[in-house]
């Protein structure tokens, strides 16, 4: 522990973090009631001067409120170490106590938005395994203190003292270029359909404000008179088209770029250690140990330009609700990168063995009838809403597509047994290679419906920390091979899951 840096005693954070703390909760106070502040600014000139008199002393008092919680939040918030324990006291009136041991600690994260930065203050955050009320967010700390944290709850794993990471050269960096090929391989089709939505919602906006003005439905009607000149305009359609593709082209690059920008992943004793972004920056120390299976993935796109997703999967509890917050990606990887990731957790194995085991054939029996299925559904909606005319169009448009991906789900259906990792490929457009160590299953089951037991085929579902992962549709002494060998990988294994 940084002699400089007292945790053995309760201390609070920062004053700064009072500051944060006050914007914080006016971010959430704006964010729940900006409908109410878009009408406000509406019907801005038809309100009278009492009223907007009253207006801003409400918004004054709701502001020294927020302020007069901000300190209470700060001065009640306490924490210290103690016998390998993070103890946490905070509340203003309900007071709460939290004990954390070492051992249970995931991550140790910094964090820091525009305001941070400003400021020169860091957000360390804590996560823990088991529990979703166990993490915790210290909103303000200088680098210094929060570095000796992040030392001191660590003290067991780490290397004290903090490495100047200027000088020290990274396991693994992802540069400008490759973030570039990143950002033009994400999905623009949802920014389109986020841009459709903004579009919509301002038209909406721009309708309501017409009515005040007493102009209502001009908007309408001027799109009435035109709409045949529109209907017939191929070349403004495509044009709007390109226009909104543009965009969100654009606004994936400014996203990959905002949240991965300057990615670096340092080795440290038995951690990695990750740091991205550009307005607001992240730190995540992400224990080797804690890792329960890696994901490598990528679609044909980012295969052609040699880049790849490396998602690394921690313990969650079920009392979790956002499971992406356990989730920590590294984008834009190359081949060599991703090798020195996989030899670094997995070190000694073959796990680009050739001996791949697919699904049966019933695994493709049963995405044909999925399939099938929901185009009767949707043969059905046509029919019942008077749109029996497209019922022909639709089938002979969607049949090639099933056809085509039920194929290539059932190509890329495969696993691989390692002396301690199993591997299992899955996915259709994306291929997705999970990298799974036997001694990380907390559980494994054989489930088997009436028409699997006909064909002796099973599936087998490896339980872990970090959730289920499945086999589907395979011979059965295939599944009891699998079974025993992973039961006897973890009796044996002096490793622990977490």
């Amino acid at each position: 522990m940084d002699s400089t840096e007292n945790f053995r005693q309760f201390r609070r954070q920062s004053k700064k973090g009072i500051l944060v703390i006050y914007l914080n909760l006016i971010y959430k106070a704006l964010k729940a009631f900006w409908l109410l502040l878009i009408i406000f600014i509406q019907k801005f000139s038809n309100i009278s001067e009492t009223t907007i008199f009253y207006i801003y002393l409400g918004v004054g008092g709701v502001l020294l409120f927020f302020l007069i919680r901000a300190y209470l939040i700060f001065k009640n918030f306490q924490f210290k170490i103690e016998n390998q324990h993070f103890i946490l006291k905070k509340g203003i009136f309900k007071k709460t106590s939290i004990s954390i041991p070492f051992d249970r600690i995931q991550n140790i994260n910094f964090k820091q938005n525009i305001i941070q930065q400003l400021i020169n203050v860091h957000e360390v955050n804590i996560e823990t395994a088991g529990s979703s009320k166990a993490e915790i967010s210290i909103k303000a700390l200088s680098f210094k203190a929060a570095s000796a944290l992040k030392n001191a709850v660590a003290i067991d794993e780490y290397t004290r003292g903090v490495e100047n990471k200027e000088t020290t050269k990274p396991l693994l960096k992802v540069g400008f270029k490759a973030l570039m090929k990143v950002s033009l391989t994400e999905n623009h089709l949802q920014s389109l359909v986020l841009l459709f939505a903004i579009l919509v919602g301002f038209y909406q906006q721009i309708t309501e404000i017409s009515g005040g003005l007493g102009k209502e439905g001009i908007l309408d009607s001027y799109i009435f008179k035109n709409n045949a000149a529109l209907e017939s305009s191929v070349f403004l359609i495509v044009g709007l088209l390109l226009l909104l593709t543009v965009i969100a082209v654009i606004s994936s690059v400014v996203r990959v770029l905002l949240r991965h920008f300057n990615l670096r992943v340092y080795l440290k004793d038995n951690a990695l250690e990750i740091y991205q972004g550009l307005l607001t920056k992240k730190s995540i120390v992400l224990k080797k140990d804690k890792v329960q299976h890696i994901t490598i993935s990528h679609n044909p796109i980012k295969k052609k330009l040699g880049i790849s997703f490396i998602t690394f999967k921690q313990a969650i509890s079920g009392k979790v609700k956002k499971k992406q917050d356990k989730i920590i990606k590294i984008v834009g990887c190359k081949k060599e990168q991703i090798a020195v990731i996989t030899d670094l957790l997995f070190p000694n194995e073959n796990l680009e063995a050739k001996n791949k085991h697919f699904s049966n054939v019933y695994f493709k029996f049963r995405l044909y009838l999925r399939s099938i299925a929901f185009l009767g559904v949707l043969n059905v909606l046509l029919v019942v809403f008077q749109e029996g005319n497209l019922v022909f169009l639709g089938n002979l448009l969607l049949l090639p597509m099933v056809v085509f991906f039920v194929e290539l789900k059932f190509k890329k259906r495969y696993y691989i047994l390692n002396e301690n990792v199993i591997v299992l490929n899955a996915g259709s457009i994306e291929t997705h290679r999970t990298y799974l160590p036997f001694f990380k299953v907390q559980n494994i089951q054989l489930k088997q419906t009436i028409l699997q037991a006909k064909r002796e085929v099973v599936d087998v579902v490896f339980q872990t920390a970090s959730g289920k992962i499945k086999i589907p549709c395979i011979a059965m002494v295939n599944a009891q091979e699998i079974y025993n060998y992973t039961l006897f990988k973890v009796e044996t294994s002096l490793k622990s899951w977490m």
